[in-house]
């Protein structure tokens, strides 16, 4: 059974196959592993994961897509389908109390919402390793100065270690994306540098501070935090978001 890519659920399939052993290589499964990956697609991935003596787990949104995995691995005991939104999924429940790992080619148009969203797990897993719009990964993985450097950038840091591993180029994908493609690894803290409860202070700065990313921070911060308050806080209320490190943003939110 043949099933086309969708649009909507902006669905690109690998389709390469020295990329796909490629990133296979990078994860590098142990036999006994619990794996959850997400958006299996076609099972390009997911067939080469089953070949290490891996449980695996596969959350698949589309229903066809579901169905046909469903039928082309009916006789592998090691695999389980989970049709549903990867966005509402609670992972820590689908690993059931094992250790586990996250993998997966996200669907692009939900991959930053995605991201946050298996930041706030109670139970994180091992490791994750994700194919993303090399944008995302590039802006993940920045530090401060640069424009790639953001809200997403601090709030990741913060939960997580980032490695890109891979660049990707569209040919490797079944429809190609008009965009370049990168695969990273993220390897989440113990804890956050900031400390659990600092981090609800912490949101709302970071939020704060870059959606008027253009602005000093004595103009953008003024909802939340006096001049004096962020120079007390040990920043220069004239900077801009993009030109602190983690920490200033630490020492604001401890301010608020």
């Amino acid at each position: 059974m043949s099933v086309k890519a969708r649009k909507r659920f902006g669905q690109n399939f690998l389709v390469d196959q020295d990329m796909i052993h490629r990133i296979g290589d990078a994860i590098a499964p142990r036999e006994g592993e619990l794996l959850i990956e997400i958006g299996p697609g076609r099972a390009a991935l997911t067939s080469v994961l089953l070949e290490c003596g891996i449980d695996l787990v596969a959350v698949e949104l589309d229903r066809d897509l579901a169905s046909r995995l469903e039928q082309q691995f009916s006789d592998q005991s090691r695999l389980t389908i989970f049709q549903g939104d990867a966005l509402k999924t609670d992972f820590s429940a689908l690993a059931n109390g094992r250790p586990f790992r996250l993998v997966g080619n996200l669907p692009y148009n939900i991959s930053t919402p995605l991201i946050f969203h298996l930041l706030q797990l109670d139970t994180p897993p091992l490791d994750m390793h994700f194919m993303l719009q090399k944008e995302v990964v590039d802006r993940m993985a920045a530090g401060p100065g640069g424009r790639d450097f953001g809200r997403l950038s601090v709030m990741v840091q913060n939960r997580c270690t980032i490695s890109p591993l891979l660049r990707v180029g569209p040919e490797c994908f079944d429809p190609r994306p008009k965009v370049e493609s990168g695969f990273v690894r993220m390897l989440p803290r113990a804890e956050p540098l900031s400390g659990h409860d600092l981090e609800p202070a912490l949101e709302k700065v970071v939020r704060q501070a870059f959606s008027l990313r253009r602005k000093t921070l004595r103009n953008s911060l003024a909802p939340l935090l006096s001049a004096q308050q962020i120079e007390s806080a040990g920043v220069n209320p004239s900077e801009r978001a993009e030109q602190l490190d983690l920490e200033d943003f630490f020492s604001m939110a401890r301010a608020l």
